[in-house]
């Protein structure tokens, strides 16, 4: 290619960038404050009607964000909004999922069930269940989990939700605005830190020794504090990253998440159940093994804690099933998936394809073919 038409090519593609339309810069939340990214083109009045529906709080703004010229924002200035300001609607979350046995304030969860704010949807010992905001965002609790949905409202103009959950045991794991277009706000409160999302994949996990926030996409604001105190200033944590918090609220350590751990295909091992080669990972000290029946973990059927690489796991039933395999350290931070599919039970068929029951209101599947 001769220079001229690469130096072409290099100015077409750069227009090309500058022309194409930006994506909204929402970045969550902070305290009381909304926070948005100032992008290209972006004036106080703009955001003032786009976000408080009404323009002239441009002078509010400009007085609270210290902005000299309103018309001419720095581009990447993260502007406080008062989340007070902002005008919202009720809004509600879908059950997306449901394994073994939860409760949505003490009665049983199904599928399809709609979740209202205020709700408390809780998981027994062999249960799981995901829930969809309004905006695509998704929240999985796992088994033995409590949460509580303590806000649940969208701003009023825009697909931007205000979220805020509360752990009262246990964990949770969430995708958070998978369109791209931004968080308003999304905040995972425990007895010990706030979790505030920033457009992002993370799980928190809360227990009576501390809790533990893990960063796979994106980034978060975490406020530590001590039990019953205000949050602290926020630390942030980026992809790839862990916090452990004790029980005290202080921070005990910020570190790479360990690595996902080689994993081989699944084998059967024997009366229905599989097994998988793992490569130990340097730091491990125990390795956590989810089922799903989806690569993305969001449709979780079982869990279990492993000392060592000799790990098992079966399928409730017949279909492709997802195995994830990750690390935990000696903080107990939970590293990287490794994922492989492997097929579930085979279920006994009559001659019309219909499943055989069993005398406990199950169906009959062969553990081995």
């Amino acid at each position: 290619m001769s220079r001229c038409r690469a130096l072409s090519l290099l100015v077409l593609m750069s227009c090309l960038l500058l022309t194409a339309p930006a994506r909204s810069q929402p970045a969550g939340a902070l305290g009381d404050d909304f926070i948005y990214r100032v992008r290209q083109g972006d004036t106080l009045i703009d955001l003032a009607t786009r976000y408080t529906r009404n323009q002239s709080n441009w002078n509010h703004l400009q007085m609270l964000n210290r902005v000299t010229t309103p018309e001419l924002l720095p581009v990447g200035l993260e502007l406080r909004i008062p989340l007070s300001m902002i005008p919202e609607r009720a809004a509600s979350a879908r059950v997306l999922h449901v394994s073994g046995q939860a409760s949505l304030d003490g009665k049983s969860l199904q599928a399809g069930d709609t979740v209202a704010e205020g709700s408390t949807v809780a998981t027994a010992a062999n249960g799981f269940v995901t829930l969809e905001l309004a905006d695509g965002s998704k929240l999985t609790l796992p088994a033995g989990g409590a949460v509580e949905l303590t806000r649940l409202r969208q701003f009023e103009g825009t697909s931007l939700t205000d979220s805020v959950v509360q752990v009262q045991r246990g964990g949770v794991e969430s995708s958070v605005a998978p369109a791209g277009e931004g968080v308003g706000r999304f905040e995972v409160r425990t007895p010990v830190a706030v979790t505030g999302v920033r457009g992002t994949r993370f799980r928190v996990q809360s227990n009576e020794h501390g809790v533990h926030s893990e960063v796979l996409e994106g980034s978060v604001r975490l406020q530590p504090h001590a039990p019953g105190a205000r949050p602290d200033r926020p630390v942030a944590v980026a992809k790839g990253y862990g916090a452990a918090i004790g029980a005290d609220g202080v921070v005990s350590g910020v570190r790479a998440l360990l690595a996902a751990p080689a994993l081989g295909e699944p084998v059967r091992a024997g009366g229905g159940a599989w097994t998988a080669d793992v490569s130990p990972v340097a730091g491990a000290q125990g390795y956590l093994v989810r089922v799903s029946r989806d690569a993305d973990g969001t449709l979780p059927v079982s869990s279990a804690s492993f000392p060592t690489t000799d790990i098992r796991f079966t399928a409730p039933g017949a279909g492709t099933y997802y195995v994830s395999v990750r690390a935990v350290d000696e903080l107990g931070l939970s590293g990287k998936d490794a994922i492989a599919t492997f097929e579930g039970a085979n279920q006994l068929m009559t001659s019309f394809g219909l499943g055989v029951a069993s005398g406990t209101g199950g169906f009959i599947t062969l553990t081995e073919y």
